[in-house]
């Protein structure tokens, strides 16, 4: 039976114990309950040198080129995700991150693809890397992310692992260094928009063969990882597999 069949259809007023939002979340009454706070609780989620606060799903972050906001559950994988070698590792990662994203939006044919896009070509070869984008907006279902040679998260693997490529979101240096992978694997996906004409695309690498040409809705919104609403935009770019 859901647990919908058995709510009530009146809620009684009870007294709680303890009304701390952040007891309540850590220690939920036995008792069924709706408590309603009037102003929004913020949460430190700071972690080391690095400042951020988050209320209502959103994350605040102190960054030397001002605060970033973005959706809460980002904030969290990349607290657990970006390593730096640097004297404020999570900062200065984070820092170089975010100016890599916002030339990315500030190209006109550049756009994210969807995570459901993603997670979809991921299955076909078990893909664990991703090659392309930035850790702002790479799905978090990979084992490993990378540009080209650069290692953004995950562990260091010998062995050439399955991979979905995003062509776009790579620089022509990160496509260089992926070439020797392309001509001695076959276990990739490439994401890319056509190169050429609208009637006739020129295939990024000789080794790849395309098999799916879409229009329309296949990419995000520019600025989606701000929010965290991977919805799609309707615009003019095709996309190619």
């Amino acid at each position: 039976m859901p647990h919908a069949a058995r709510d009530p259809k009146t809620l009684k007023d009870r007294n709680l114990e303890n009304e701390d939002i952040f007891e309540l979340i850590k220690k939920p009454p036995e008792i069924g309950a709706v408590r309603i706070f009037e102003q929004p609780e913020l949460w430190e989620t700071s972690i080391g040198p690095t400042q951020a606060v988050t209320t209502q799903g959103i994350t605040t972050i102190y960054l030397p080129s001002g605060p970033l906001s973005l959706d809460g559950a980002q904030w969290h994988l990349l607290k657990h995700t970006l390593t730096n070698d640097g004297p404020n590792p999570l900062g200065t990662n984070l820092q170089n991150q975010l100016t890599r994203q916002l030339k990315l939006d500030k190209k006109k044919h550049h756009r994210p693809f969807p995570w459901k896009l993603l997670r979809t070509l991921k299955s076909v070869f078990h893909a664990t890397q991703y090659q392309g984008d930035t850790a702002l907006t790479i799905p978090p279902f990979f084992k490993q992310s990378r540009r080209g040679a650069e290692r953004i998260w995950g562990e260091e693997i010998v062995n050439l692992q399955p991979m979905v490529i995003n062509w776009p979101g790579l620089t022509d240096g990160e496509k260089t260094e992926l070439i020797p992978t392309l001509s001695t694997t076959d276990n990739w996906i490439l994401l890319t928009h056509p190169l050429g004409t609208k009637i006739k695309s020129q295939l990024p690498r000789k080794e790849s063969q395309r098999i799916a040409r879409a229009d329309g809705k296949c990419s995000q919104h520019k600025g989606w990882w701000r929010d965290g609403k991977d919805e799609l935009a309707t615009h003019s770019m095709t996309t190619e597999v």
